[in-house]
């Protein structure tokens, strides 16, 4: 079974671009640290959107889905699930519920990835709950024509148990003696969670969530305010290639974690800009028409409503539509689409 050994990373060379990305974040953990001491109340408007972005965002990535109407309902209003999708949705809200508000008391170990897996799957019957898996698993692509290709064979099952334990500790080893980077330990850590593929199902949802818990306890809390799974899902594409790349000779210790680490640094930095953005836009307290025009100045090319709403936490969505359709009817923006394929877009001035 591979060794789970970091020594041998902290002494490795980074490329200028891994630690252009980790300044970068450091110095956007500073800022936002300001920000939250200056608008707090504002801000919090943002931890709710996140929530439902990051929900909906990380189960779409798995095929789970449902309405964006059952959605908020199921995050903001904790309403009963109706279906098998719900009951998954339900569970990964009830496990980032958890991870947003006790973080700090939930130290990585594997009883404790255990015990979250089986909360993701406490709305349904599942026996696999809370357990190793007991079957092989593959990570296999399907094209267009039909056919399957095993693109990476995790550990066994009897290997799995002893393995994430290994893991887990040596992460905690690391981080405890202050031996590597966390911004280059928790991407690792995911990496080798995947490639363990400890569970028969759940398996890309928590290594989302366990990313939110270590950036947590590691003092970075964008992704309270900035949902890092629906970034994740927008470049759903470079994500598996990424982790595709890193995987190669992962068996034999041979494989390369950097094409992954910069996809995580590079999502990570991109939710902190993202946070600054939306800051701007709160910071002086303006009329809805003017936040709204404000907002519609951040977006290029085509946007919806549901853009701008992330961008203004604290208005209505109400509020937000009558600000679109004024500045539709002063020529400011055009509107195309109907319903739910509704999009606007600014004319040029």
């Amino acid at each position: 079974m591979r060794d789970f050994n970091y020594s041998s990373i902290k002494d490795k060379k980074w490329d200028s671009e891994i630690l252009g990305y980790i300044a970068a974040i450091y110095k956007e953990a500073g800022k936002q640290e300001l920000y939250l001491k200056q608008k707090p109340e504002e801000l919090e408007k943002l931890v709710e959107i996140a929530k439902i972005q990051s929900t909906e965002a990380s189960n779409a990535i798995e095929g789970i889905v449902t309405t964006e109407t059952r959605i908020r309902q199921l995050v903001e209003e904790k309403t009963t699930p109706r279906n098998r999708n719900e009951q998954e949705i339900a569970g990964y809200r009830d496990v980032l519920g958890i991870i947003h508000e006790s973080f700090d008391a939930i130290p990585l170990t594997q009883n404790y990835i255990l015990q979250l897996h089986k909360i993701l799957y406490s709305h349904m019957s599942n026996p696999a709950a809370g357990r190793t898996k007991t079957v092989q698993n593959y990570i296999s692509a399907t094209y267009a024509d039909g056919q399957k290709e095993i693109l990476f064979t995790p550990l066994e099952p009897y290997e799995t148990p002893k393995a994430l334990d290994r893991l887990c500790e040596e992460y905690n080893r690391v981080i405890g003696n202050m031996e590597l980077e966390p911004l280059i330990a928790i991407p690792i850590f995911i990496h080798d969670f995947l490639c363990i593929h400890p569970f028969n199902d759940g398996n890309g949802r928590m290594s989302r969530l366990l990313t939110t818990l270590l950036l947590y306890r590691s003092g970075f809390y964008v992704g309270k305010y900035i949902s890092l799974e629906a970034k994740i899902a927008k470049n759903k594409d470079l994500y598996y290639g990424a982790l595709y790349n890193s995987q190669q000779g992962w068996h034999e210790g041979k494989d390369d974690p950097i094409p992954f680490i910069k996809f995580m640094l590079g999502i990570i930095i991109a939710a902190y800009r993202d946070f600054e953005d939306r800051f701007a836009i709160v910071e002086i307290k303006r009329p809805a028409l003017e936040m709204v025009r404000l907002a519609t100045l951040n977006k290029i090319g085509r946007f919806t409503k549901q853009d701008i709403r992330e961008l203004c936490p604290s208005l209505s969505i109400s509020s937000i539509e009558g600000s679109l359709r004024k500045l539709v009817e002063s020529g400011e923006l055009k509107r195309e689409g109907k319903g739910k394929n509704t999009f606007y877009y600014r004319m040029a001035l």
